[in-house]
C-alpha cells in the first residue's frame, strides 16, 4: 500500500506488522512519536502486545530484557540521553544474547542542550555488541525495521539490533512509503536459551577469568556471522519486495576519482552533490555506509576520499574517517559537519570535494583547519 508518512510513523508501521509481544516505552524527543503510535495501535486493538509505559529509559531496556529472555519478541525506541541512560542495560542485552530491536532517533548529546540530529549518541554504543544500521529515507526506515527482527532473531546471530534514523531530518519528514504484506518473511522467534517462568531455576551470573573471554569471543563470532545473515536477509527482501539494500549504498562509484563517504541523510544529500560535480567534469561518487556494526570493508584504492562525520570522538577524530584510515588504508579528507543539526547542503558537500586536502581534518563552520 502506498501512503505518505514520517520516518517515525514508518518505523511504527513496520513494528506493528512484526507484532512483538512486548513494547517498553519512555518518551524522549524526537523519538516520542514512535512509541505514541505503538500505544495507539495497542489501544485500538490493532496490535495484541503488552505495552509497558516505564519510568525511565533504563527501565525500558530492562523490561525488554526480562521479556526477551523468556523468548518473547520485544521492541523499544529512544534517542540521545535516553540511549545513554540505557547504557548499562544495552550492554546486558547484548551479553545475554537477546534479539531485541530498538529504534534510535539520532540526536545530539548535551550540554548544550540540543534536540537536532547527530550520530554521537549511537556511536557511543558501538562497542556494546549491538548491530547498528543507519537509514536515509522513510522507505528505508520501514524496510530496515522489518529486516532487523529477522536478522536479530536468526540463531547464528542472536544479538540485538539498533535501527538509527536522523532526528527531525528523517523522523519528522514526510515522504512516500510503500508498505508490504510480510507473510512468513519473519519466522517465529525461537530463543534456544529462553527461561521458563513455569519452571523457575537459579542462575549463577558470576563468570570467572577462565570462562569470561569465551562469552566475549562468542559475541564476536556471532557479529562476524551476522554479515552473512544480513546479506541473505537483504537478498530475500529484494526478491520478495523488489527493494535492494546492502552494507554500503553506492552512487555513481564505478568510475569515480573521488568518493564521498557519509551516513544517514547526509549520504543522500551527497548524491545531489555528486551530480553537481559531475556536471563540472569531476568524477565524483558516494558511498553511504548503512551498517556501522558489523563494519563494512570498502574498496577505496586509488581514489581520493572525503569522509563526512556527523560525530566526533574527542582526542581521536571523526569515527568513520579514522575507521576507514585503519581498515581501508585510505588517507581521507575528514570533514566534521552536521553536529547538532548544523545545516549541510549539497553545495557545501560539493565544496568539500573541490577543496579537499587528503590526510587532514576540517571542521565545517570553523575558519581554520585543525
Amino acid at each position: 500500500m502506498l501512503t505518505i508518512a514520517t520516518g517515525n510513523k514508518a518505523v511504527a508501521a513496520a513494528v506493528r506488522q512484526v507484532r512483538p509481544s512486548v513494547i517498553a516505552a519512555y518518551p524522549i524527543t524526537p523519538q516520542t512519536e514512535i512509541v505514541e503510535q505503538m500505544a495507539e495501535y495497542v489501544t485500538r486493538g490493532e496490535l495484541d502486545s503488552q505495552f509497558i509505559p516505564v519510568e525511565s529509559e533504563h527501565s525500558a531496556m530492562a523490561a525488554c530484557i526480562g521479556a526477551s529472555i523468556t523468548g518473547a519478541r520485544t521492541f523499544t525506541a529512544t534517542s540521545s540521553h535516553g540511549l545513554l541512560y540505557m547504557h548499562e542495560m544495552v550492554n546486558w542485552a547484548a551479553g545475554a544474547r537477546l534479539p531485541i530491536v530498538m529504534a534510535n532517533v539520532n540526536r545530539a548529546v548535551g550540554p548544550g542542550w540540543n534536540v537536532w540530529a547527530e550520530h554521537t549518541d549511537a556511536f557511543q554504543e558501538r562497542d556494546t555488541g549491538w548491530l547498528q544500521v543507519y537509514v536515509s529515507t522513510v522507505q528505508e526506515a520501514y524496510d530496515t525495521t522489518l529486516m532487523a527482527f529477522r536478522i536479530a532473531e536468526n540463531e547464528s546471530v542472536l544479538l540485538p539490533v539498533m535501527v538509527n534514523l536522523d532526528g527531525f531530518l528523517l523522523s519528522h519528514s514526510m515522504q512516500s512509503l510503500e508498505t508490504v504484506e510480510i507473510s512468513d518473511f519473519i519466522p517465529p522467534l525461537r530463543l534456544p536459551h529462553a527461561i521458563d517462568p513455569e519452571n523457575p531455576a537459579g542462575y549463577g551470573t558470576l563468570t570467572g577469568p577462565d570462562a569470561y573471554f569465551k562469552f566475549r569471543w562468542d559475541m564476536e563470532r556471532s557479529m562476524r556471522d551476522s554479515a552473512g545473515v544480513i546479506r541473505e536477509t537483504e537478498d530475500e527482501f529484494a526478491r520478495r519486495f523488489h527493494r535492494k539494500y546492502g552494507f554500503v549504498d553506492e552512487y555513481r562509484c564505478e568510475d569515480a576519482d573521488v568518493v564521498v563517504v557519509a551516513m544517514g541523510t547526509l549520504g543522500k544529500e551527497a548524491e545531489v552533490a555528486a551530480d553537481l560535480l559531475r556536471a563540472e567534469g569531476v568524477k565524483a561518487g558516494v558511498m553511504r555506509i548503512r551498517w556501522l556494526r558489523p563494519f563494512p570493508r570498502l574498496d577505496l584504492a586509488g581514489r581520493d576520499v572525503v569522509v563526512i562525520d556527523r560525530d566526533y570522538s574527542f582526542g581521536f577524530g571523526g569515527v568513520i574517517a579514522k575507521s576507514l584510515a585503519a581498515t581501508a588504508r585510505a588517507e581521507p579528507f575528514s570533514v566534521i559537519a552536521g553536529l547538532g543539526g548544523q545545516e549541510v547542503t549539497y553545495d557545501d558537500i560539493a565544496e568539500f570535494v573541490r577543496t579537499r586536502s587528503p590526510g587532514t581534518e576540517y571542521w565545517f563552520g570553523v575558519n581554520d583547519n585543525v
